[in-house]
């Protein structure tokens, strides 16, 4: 860890604040129009305590697959009556929390990592953790020629999605568990850390100039299909292979607003986990074409397939496993040691779930009283 431990949050925080004006822009963040959604407002249908749109936020991966599939399938819409849903997409978590403070997005579908800062950083008062959505979908894929076992990563340029991010935590603190040293704010070390917008970390990795990276699906899984070889499946470094990889989280301050806009999402949200399990390949499916409309590209087959295998789509956050990355963060020189209780608020979420007669989840500890 750095020696001047303060010096480095302070700049890492400040390089994290920066990266969302040009993050926004890059990944289409506010372009996305309502003729291209599948869901339309029912006739007759009413708004939900008299609001007119609510904006929710999610990333182009697969590890968002509730948010991707329940869209495409109009699921929240169905929820929402006439309060229309409106998204926006992100690359990266930093970026969306940046976006949920400002209020250009009220829900988001993102990482651990962003969710601990964001509420960290704000001194518990910005965002809260109301549901889980997936688990695993990260690997460490690299070129197999030039690395051929786990040692052989020092020395090598490593991609991760950006500072701060879900990934770039793990991969910071893999980094560290092996004995090696890396500058958490630069990424230059023992290991080369490059921080790469996910849709040009194949590019990238084609052309030479990274070795590998640790990422999310489906990324993970283009880097296959371009001859790359998966190292590291982080599911492997977690008790029972569980850890959690996207959260549903709101503004604080929407949430007292609006809490039976948030509890309609948080429905569509738990009916379409529910549906995904029913109906797996139809799901997968939706997936790649909500991926298409927004990217205007589906996966093919040999990227969709095992990527989606490898993602387990899940109502519960998992959070005991969230205070273990906010301790590999704190490890990694990104954030001082946080407070984490209140982070989460499972009240809504346990009521849908009572209602749709699923099992309730647990906040281990780290719910708002």
């Amino acid at each position: 860890m750095p020696a001047n431990r303060s010096t480095v949050l302070r700049r890492t925080f400040a390089a994290v604040a920066a990266l969302p004006l040009l993050t926004l822009a890059a990944c289409g963040y506010g372009s996305d129009s309502d003729d291209k959604d599948t869901a339309k407002v029912a006739a007759g249908a009413e708004k939900i305590e008299g609001l007119d749109t609510v904006k929710i936020g999610y990333f182009g991966n697969l590890t968002h697959a509730t948010a991707l599939v329940g869209r495409q399938q109009g699921l929240f819409q169905k929820e929402l009556g006439a309060t229309k849903a409106e998204y926006a997409t992100f690359n990266a978590g930093p970026s969306e929390t940046e976006a949920l403070n400002s209020g250009s997005i009220d829900i988001g579908w993102i990482g651990p990592s962003p969710a601990i800062n964001g509420y960290s950083k704000s001194d518990g008062k910005s965002l809260r953790i109301i549901g889980g959505s997936a688990s695993g979908g990260v690997k460490l894929v690299v070129n197999p020629k030039k690395i051929k076992s786990l040692k052989d990563v020092k020395g090598k340029k490593i991609a991760t999605p950006q500072l701060g991010n879900t990934q770039d935590v793990a991969f910071l603190n893999w980094i560290a568990e092996q004995g090696w040293k890396v500058d958490a704010e630069s990424g230059k070390g023992d290991v080369s850390v490059i921080r790469t917008d996910n849709k040009i970390t194949p590019d990238a990795y084609k052309s030479g100039s990274i070795d590998g990276a640790w990422v999310p699906e489906p990324t993970a899984s283009k880097l296959v299909a371009e001859g790359g070889k998966v190292l590291l499946d982080e599911a492997d470094l977690w008790p029972d292979k569980k850890f959690v990889i996207t959260n549903i989280i709101v503004s604080q301050k929407f949430l007292k607003a609006h809490p039976k806009v948030v509890e309609a999402v948080l429905t569509g949200a738990v009916k379409t986990n529910k549906w995904i399990g029913a109906n797996p390949d139809e799901a997968k499916k939706a997936a790649n074409a909500r991926l298409k409309e927004d990217s205007g590209k589906e996966l093919p087959a040999d990227v969709l397939d095992p990527a989606w295998k490898s993602i387990q789509i899940t109502n519960d956050p998992l959070a005991a496993t969230l205070d273990t990355e906010a301790a590999h963060a704190v490890k990694a020189g990104l954030l001082e040691a946080p407070d984490l209780k209140g982070i989460y608020d499972l009240t809504l979420l346990n009521k849908v779930l009572k209602a749709e007669g699923e099992s309730t989840v647990d906040d281990a500890g780290l719910g708002v009283k």
